[in-house]
């Protein structure tokens, strides 16, 4: 696991620190009601965090064994997801931000990420952050991609809360994250209109 650089300035760009919600348009099956976390959105590309795809396998458990951290059993878990589909090999964990190690992104003042096994450490361990998830690769975006598909309909943005983020409702929290904006799924088309 590597660390996640900032972005050039340092600073939060548009979307940083929102969720994606993918609109019912979406076509791209590794994206069809997804929830994604963005880490990062700036001029030179996006990159986020899919938070609503669980993991069965491998369980946390067996990732600590692959990566020979102990205590086994871990004292604490956190639950894992399929991140999105990019380095789908390389972990990244989405955490609250009372904790941060080396090579930690803190987002905003409520999450951070971090790629590096300090923080699995510290879980396995009994301590780390107050909540978090354990994401095997990433959802990322060119310059100017992402800001291309959201002038055509493929995506809505919604403030970021904990509760959506990290509890294991996945099944309800792409409808829920709809309802944040007060919008119910099926009053949403596909297509772009102008008035």
């Amino acid at each position: 696991m590597n660390a996640v650089p900032p972005d050039r300035n340092g600073q939060p760009g548009f979307l940083t620190g929102q969720l994606l919600i993918a609109m019912p348009s979406m076509t791209d099956p590794r994206f069809t009601q997804s929830v994604i976390f963005m880490c990062a959105h700036t001029p030179e590309g996006a990159m986020g965090i899919v938070v609503n795809r669980p993991l069965a396998q491998p369980s946390f458990d067996d990732l600590l064994r692959q990566l020979e951290i102990a205590p086994l059993p871990p004292a604490r878990r956190i639950r894992l997801c399929a991140g999105g589909p990019v380095e789908n090999a390389r972990g990244f964990v989405l955490h609250t931000a009372d904790w941060t190690g080396e090579g930690s992104l803190r987002v905003d003042d409520a999450l951070a990420l971090t790629a590096s096994l300090d923080i699995l450490k510290a879980i396995a361990g009994g301590g780390g952050p107050r909540a978090g998830l354990l994401a095997l690769g990433y959802a990322g975006w060119g310059p100017g991609q992402l800001d291309h598909e959201m002038s055509h309909n493929a995506w809505l943005s919604a403030p970021a809360d904990e509760p959506l983020v990290f509890d294991a409702e996945h099944n309800t929290k792409w409808r829920r994250a709809l309802a944040k904006l007060g919008i119910d799924p099926g009053w949403l088309s596909g297509a772009a209109g102008h008035a």
